[in-house]
C-alpha cells in the first residue's frame, strides 16, 4: 500500500445532495481535476476511498466536492469533520511547489552537522513559522522551520537543510 498524505479536511456540508466543503493546504486554486478518490481515515492507517463525482473550486483553501455514495445532507454530516487524505501520486500532482505541504517527505537535515534528522511526516502551518514533524530515533519531535534558519533546498534529493536550536532536539530524547 502506498504513502498517504493529509491535505486537509472536510469542514461542512452545502447544499441538499450531499456535497461537502474541502478545506485543503495545496497551495492553489484548484478544482482537482482529474482527481478520482480521497481518503478518509477511519481508525489507525486505515484509510477508506471516496470517490469523487465533481469537484468545483470555491476559494484559494477550499473545494465544494460530490461523493459518490453521500446523497443527502445527513449522509454529508457523518463525514464531517474528518481528515482528507490523498495518495502520494496525487499529493504530489495536486500540490503547489510554493505550499508549505510539498516539504512533506523531504529529508530534514542540520545543516551544522549535515546529520539527517529524520523525515518531515507532517506540516503544521502556524502563523510566523512552520513546525516540520519528523521521527527522530524513533520519538516524534516537532522543528520550527523559517525563513531565517532554513539554509537550502535541495529539491530534486527532498533534503531541507535547517540550522536547529542549540538543545532542541535533546528535549525530546
Amino acid at each position: 500500500m502506498g504513502s498517504y498524505f493529509k491535505v486537509g479536511k472536510l469542514a461542512a456540508s452545502t447544499g441538499l445532495q450531499g456535497a461537502v466543503i474541502l478545506e485543503h493546504s495545496l497551495g492553489k486554486k484548484s478544482a482537482l481535476e482529474g482527481l478520482q478518490v480521497i481518503f478518509l481515515e477511519e481508525g489507525k492507517d486505515n484509510f477508506i476511498p471516496y470517490f469523487i463525482e465533481k469537484a468545483t473550486p470555491r476559494s484559494a483553501a477550499e473545494v465544494v466536492l460530490k461523493l459518490e455514495g453521500v446523497e443527502t445532507v445527513e449522509a454529508a454530516r457523518k463525514i464531517t469533520p474528518k481528515q482528507v487524505w490523498l495518495q502520494e501520486a496525487d499529493f504530489e500532482k495536486y500540490t503547489a511547489a510554493t505550499s508549505s505541504m510539498s516539504l512533506l517527505n523531504y529529508e530534514l537535515i542540520d545543516a551544522e552537522s549535515e546529520e539527517s534528522l529524520g523525515v518531515i511526516t507532517e506540516v503544521i502551518d502556524m502563523p510566523h513559522q512552520l513546525l516540520c514533524t519528523i521521527i527522530h530515533k524513533e520519538k516524534e519531535v516537532l522543528i520550527p522551520v523559517h525563513e531565517d534558519n532554513i539554509v537550502k533546498t535541495d529539491k530534486k534529493k527532498k533534503q531541507l537543510f535547517v540550522e536547529i536550536p542549540h538543545g532542541l532536539i535533546d528535549i525530546y530524547m
